[in-house]
């Protein structure tokens, strides 16, 4: 796991490496054991290194190969490394390393962009074509992995963070509108290739990126998550599906143990997270380090779920880390947790993953999370009302998105207002074949968009600001391949993610799978009460910060009503205006 930063010239000038420089040392917190750059003409690459698959220096990046002409800047983990080395030294392929880096690199050179099909893992990657002079970027299936692109007649730069990618300079800093009116809408969720500015973009997931030296480039999607069984499983019963669920889960985990450093897991005490722990007692790993965050109760709402971690905590045996945070405190470490966003993010649960990444770097450097149940599984209560919805666009906007279209007009300036994009963009992507079921095109738009730049965009930015690698086994490509075959009507039973449910009874005690629903609860974000609240009107009212973004008459009404103003979501939309000042105002936009 790391931080991996480029540029590539068009100008026939040579690489800027003075600014990727700026942009690598951006990212120490991703990379804290090591760093190493590389220059070849048009091109420079830089790179911060977590150490976690190879300890040894042989891995260490850039990694460049003379013989075969290629060099490789590389983020992420690749599970299943060990078996494709034994596919490559079957072919006469050599090896001087013992990690997954330089399988990569020989991977690409034996197979090109058929590589991304074989890897079981997390990457963003840009590899470096010596005689062809073109460069190759690519991104996991699910955007586990983050990847910014900045492009310009002359150059192309990329960056595992944006705000990294700021450091390079020679970025206009102007918002899109359209991107804006999805933040404010979509859940804060601005699909790719979008970002809030207007001059930085994503590559999207499961895509790949040639780019050749006249700045000419070609973009392939490489995967795709089809949904309904195949032909050989329409008679499958729910409990058919528990085991191949089970199955499946077991060996992700497991997979995921493939590390040279101790991996634990984070604790939230819900099902998914319990599951986790269960899985790996069952398969045979002892003194295992699990890790759980609570807050102080606000508005009569409990800020812990201590009581379901404890309890399976003492089932296990586990080495358990409990720790709680003051509202004090959540306030001082805001902006810190918001310079380390790539992007602005209103859940209330990054603050805790920011405060629980840091508190779990100081036990270990890998830990699993059960990122992605939900989404695959069907595990949000929005799920039912669209079985066998009529209009299954307007009942997903009613449940999911944040406001009204004429809402938003009222909350933005009129210089930033657009069209309904984000609803536009929902039918369209409602529209696609692959998902004919209206539960499964809200999955499908959920696991493939909104997961990528929430929960798992979430996942990364707080736990890489403390070095700490994150995996997410619910994301194994055959665990959700497997997920959207399985039919929606045995996923929305049992108040949602039936079948994982099932197949975790055969695991983990009944009382933490038949418990009401919980996440990371922050009472003071939900309900900005007392010091949260006036610090959010100075952040919003301050002269020296007003970016003429929002009117003021809608900012007067959601200062003086907060409780009143909650998104569909139950999140506050006070709170979502805030945490976009407060973004721009820590990357100095």
């Amino acid at each position: 796991m790391c931080g991996i930063a480029g540029e590539f010239r068009f100008d026939r000038q040579a690489a800027d490496l003075a600014a990727v420089e700026r942009i690598t040392h951006h990212l120490a917190p991703r990379g804290p054991d090591a760093w190493g750059f590389h220059s070849e003409g048009p091109v420079a690459f830089g790179h911060r290194r977590l150490k976690i698959m190879d300890l040894a220096e042989a891995s260490g990046q850039p990694m460049i190969d003379p013989t075969l002409g290629l060099s490789l800047v590389f983020n992420g983990a690749i599970y299943n490394y060990p078996e494709l080395r034994g596919e490559l030294e079957a072919l006469g392929y050599r090896f001087f390393s013992g990690g997954d880096t330089e399988v990569l690199l020989k991977g690409y050179h034996a197979w090109g962009a058929e590589l991304l099909p074989k890897l079981n893992g997390m990457f963003a990657f840009a590899i470096w074509e010596r005689d062809s002079q073109r460069l190759f970027l690519a991104r996991d299936r699910l955007g586990i992995k983050p990847l910014y692109l900045s492009q310009t007649g002359e150059r192309l730069r990329f960056a595992s963070s944006l705000p990294a990618l700021l450091q390079g300079g020679d970025i206009d800093p102007t918002l899109d509108p359209i991107a804006l009116n999805h933040y404010l809408n979509f859940h804060a969720v601005v699909p790719a290739p979008r970002t809030l500015l207007a001059n930085v973009r994503k590559l999207p997931p499961a895509t790949w990126m040639a780019v050749d030296a006249d700045g000419h480039s070609e973009q392939h999607t490489w995967w795709q998550l089809d949904y309904g069984p195949h032909p050989d499983e329409m008679s499958l019963t729910l409990e058919d599906w528990e085991e191949r669920v089970l199955d499946g889960l077991r060996d992700a985990v497991t997979i995921r143990q493939r590390a040279a450093r101790e991996v634990g897991v984070l604790l939230s005490g819900g099902v998914d997270s319990s599951l986790l722990v269960g899985l790996l007692h069952e398969a045979g790993v002892e003194d295992l380090l699990t890790f759980s965050i609570g807050f102080a109760d606000a508005g009569g709402e409990r800020g812990d779920e201590f009581h379901y971690s404890d309890l399976i905590a003492r089932r296990y045996g586990t080495r358990h880390q409990q720790l709680r945070i003051a509202e004090k405190e959540v306030l001082e470490q805001l902006p810190a947790a918001f310079r380390a966003m790539n992007e602005p993010m209103v859940s209330h649960d990054c603050i805790a993953f920011y405060l629980l990444s840091r508190e779990v770097s100081k036990h270990c450097k890998v830990v699993q999370s059960g990122q992605g149940a939900d989404e695959l599984f069907a595990g949000y209560h929005w799920y039912p009302k669209l079985a066998g919805s009529n209009d299954p666009l307007q009942d997903y906007r009613a449940a999911f998105f944040d406001r009204s279209h004429g809402e938003y007009m009222e909350t933005v300036r009129e210089k930033l207002q657009v069209d309904d994009v984000a609803s536009t963009f929902v039918r369209e992507h409602f529209a696609q074949p692959g998902a004919s079921d209206p539960v499964d095109k809200a999955l499908r738009l959920d696991s493939t968009v909104m997961l990528v730049d929430d929960p798992v965009k979430r996942v990364d930015n707080m736990t890489m600001a403390w070095g700490l690698e994150a995996r997410v086994p619910f994301l194994d490509y055959r665990l959700a391949e497997l997920s959207a075959r399985i039919p929606s009507r045995f996923k929305l039973g049992d108040g949602g993610k039936q079948v994982l449910k099932g197949a975790a009874r055969r695991v983990i005690p009944a009382e933490v799978i038949d418990r009401p629903k919980g996440y990371f609860p922050v009472p003071g974000l939900k309900h900005l009460r007392g010091d949260t609240r006036a610090w959010i009107g100075e952040l919003l009212l301050d002269p020296s910060q007003d970016r003429g973004l929002f009117e003021p008459a809608m900012l007067d009404r959601l200062l003086s009503t907060p409780d009143e103003d909650l998104t569909p979501l139950r999140g506050s939309k006070l709170w979502q205006l805030a945490a976009l000042n407060l973004w721009l105002t820590e990357q100095g936009l």
